[in-house]
């Protein structure tokens, strides 16, 4: 395996431990990255560590701080820091497992691809995998990565295990405080009933490799526009650009009928067609909450 692995230590079930690596499950995207200019000379940027009073200081005279008090710290080195004992370093202990549905998708962070070390660690491994798929359960511990301490889960993935951080309870805002002034009304059956049509007409398998970043392509194109135009100032603008407003009064009925009509961008692999049904009679205007 070319990478190298993100962490190494084990996992451990009772009294049965198995040795892992793990690996970033993913990588960063084709993303344009900018630097600060400065015009007149056309020259970057630079920055530099200062102390106020003293100027730009060495970076070996640097070391992390903790604030007790407004200019009071606590210095701390990096040795210091690495030095501090935790068992979840080395060791990512399964204490408990769930189904997959408990736990909430905002929980999830970030996956890693888990493998065994080496040939002996391997028959451990797939029974540890193979239990977890007859059971459909989510393994849970707790690792320490990247300077603290996450909250993990482990399940299946092909041949091998995925292990995602999870965020804390205290870390996930509560949804009901975003969610409570949405009424809790009944829609009407009929443009449920188209909606539900809409949604089966574009149902199909999902393919990653549909969906790729438009706005680094429509960046790249403005890059190639701007060096061609010599420091031309390009600024595309759309005079018909729909720009949607709250103050629309949207005819949803007939919205929905119109989407129907309309072609599908791709037909799914395997196309249910649904029932037809008879069109409503008349649209709904507003509805009393039930």
């Amino acid at each position: 395996m070319t990478a190298r692995a993100y962490w190494q230590g084990q996992i451990r079930l009772a009294l049965v431990s198995i040795p892992v690596e793990i690996y970033s499950a993913t990588k960063s995207g084709a993303s344009i990255s900018f630097r600060q200019i400065h015009e007149p000379s056309g020259k970057p940027i630079h920055y530099e560590k200062s102390v106020t009073g003293i100027g730009p200081v060495d970076p070996d005279e640097i070391m992390k701080g903790y604030q007790l008090e407004k200019g009071e710290y606590v210095l701390l080195d990096q040795d210091e820091i690495d030095a501090v004992k935790l068992e979840s370093k080395k060791t990512l202990e399964l204490t408990q497992f769930v189904d997959a549905h408990e736990i909430d998708v905002i929980y999830y962070e970030k996956p890693y691809f888990v493998v065994p070390a080496d040939d002996l660690a391997e028959e451990a491994f797939v029974v540890l995998r193979e239990a977890l798929k007859r059971t459909k359960k989510v393994g849970l511990g707790q690792l320490a990565l990247r300077g603290r301490e996450y909250v993990v889960s482990l399940k299946p993935c092909g041949r091998g295990l995925v292990l995602e951080t999870l965020r804390y309870a205290d870390e996930v805002n509560r949804a009901q405080s975003y969610f409570r002034d949405i009424p809790d009304a009944r829609p009407d059956a009929d443009l449920l009933d188209l909606a539900e049509t809409l949604i089966a007409k574009k149902t199909a398998a999902f393919d990653p490799q549909e969906f790729h970043d438009r706005y680094v392509d429509a960046l790249k194109d403005l890059i190639e526009r701007k060096a061609k135009a010599k420091g031309r100032k390009i600024v595309d603008t759309d005079p018909n650009e729909d720009r949607p407003s709250g103050g629309n009064v949207v005819d949803l009925m007939a919205a929905l009928k119109k989407s129907l009509e309309k072609p599908a961008a791709k037909a799914p692999a395997k196309k249910t067609t649904p029932k037809k049904r008879a069109p409503a009679k008349k649209a709904a205007t507003t509805r009393k909450r039930a």
